[in-house]
């Protein structure tokens, strides 16, 4: 019996070319050389020695309520919380079926807080802006925070990747302003521990796309629920950060005293907002690795109008 009305045809999934299983293999090569030359520029020169210690101490400034959230946001960040973070991500990759994803989140989680920690320890810091101190970049917390909060994302259902974004953007940037705020890390010292987690996360996903050739349909869209927000307070944050910091590194070498200790604070924490905003919009990006449950690919779609014909 021939049908008596013909089904919507479903909307297919964007094709998964080369372009999109190796742009996750570029995002690492550019993830690790932006890292190597916020090292070169914060770390091996003087003045980007100055303005990132001048920012990092600027946070002394006695709010009752600010310390108090700042306080509560390290010291409720212990390894015990984030593995226990880390196996929830891992049980819901198992629970959706998709052992790839929890197999790729567990190794870049594991790989970037290694990362993380080998670098600390084996990185110089010279001595160039008469504040000596062990070498702290890049950030441990940081990439702690971010790399829980990326796999989340990773192995959550699609619809609520957006949500998890938020709210995992909002928690990561807390963590590291609050590094600083307590002296124990630098502005790039943060920005760097983002960095890795994203070329770490980057090469994850690199892997599972190759995995998913043999897997019939197509990629997955980025919702907007987190790109759109992410991206304008990204270019809001980091437009205040670049004139902050302007002005900071002109106070530390032109104009002495031309800003406060405080301004070089929110101006450094401006651009950890920004960093973290930018990476988070371009994990999102990566994530969306497959389509959403119900959303058919151009194969199904197909098959399903075949066998409509033949009733």
């Amino acid at each position: 019996m021939t049908a008596l009305a013909s089904p919507e045809p479903a909307t297919a999934a964007p094709a998964r070319g080369a372009g999109h299983v190796f742009a996750p293999l570029a995002t690492t090569v550019l993830a690790a050389a932006a890292a190597a030359a916020l090292y070169q520029i914060c770390v091996r020169t003087s003045l980007g020695q100055s303005v990132d210690t001048a920012a990092m101490r600027g946070g002394d400034g006695q709010h009752p309520r600010v310390a108090e959230l700042l306080g509560r946001a390290l010291s409720g960040t212990t390894l015990a919380s984030l593995v226990l973070v880390c196996l929830a991500a891992a049980a819901i990759g198992v629970l959706r079926r998709r052992i790839d994803l929890a197999v790729g989140a567990a190794l870049f989680v594991i790989g970037a807080n290694a990362t993380a920690q080998l670098l600390k320890t084996a990185l110089g810091r010279p001595n160039l802006d008469d504040f000596p101190a062990p070498n702290s970049f890049p950030s441990g917390h940081t990439a702690a925070a971010a790399s829980v909060a990326f796999a989340l994302i990773l192995v959550l259902p699609h619809a609520v990747r957006g949500t998890t974004a938020l709210i995992g953007a909002g928690y990561v940037t807390m963590i590291a302003v609050a590094t600083v705020w307590a002296e124990w890390h630098r502005p790039s010292d943060a920005v760097a521990g983002l960095l890795i987690v994203l070329g770490w996360g980057s090469l994850a996903v690199f892997g599972i796309r190759v995995y998913r050739l043999r897997v019939p349909g197509g990629s997955g869209r980025p919702g907007r629920l987190a790109g759109l927000p992410l991206l304008g307070f990204g270019a809001v944050t980091a437009s205040a950060a670049l004139l902050g910091l302007i002005a900071v590194a002109l106070s530390e070498r032109v104009l002495p005293g031309l800003v406060s200790g405080r301004f070089a604070f929110l101006a450094g924490s401006a651009g950890i907002a920004a960093a973290v905003a930018g990476i988070f919009f371009i994990w999102v990006r990566l994530a969306a690795g497959d389509p959403p449950a119900g959303e058919a690919t151009t194969d199904q779609a197909e098959s399903g109008a075949r066998r409509a014909g033949r009733r």
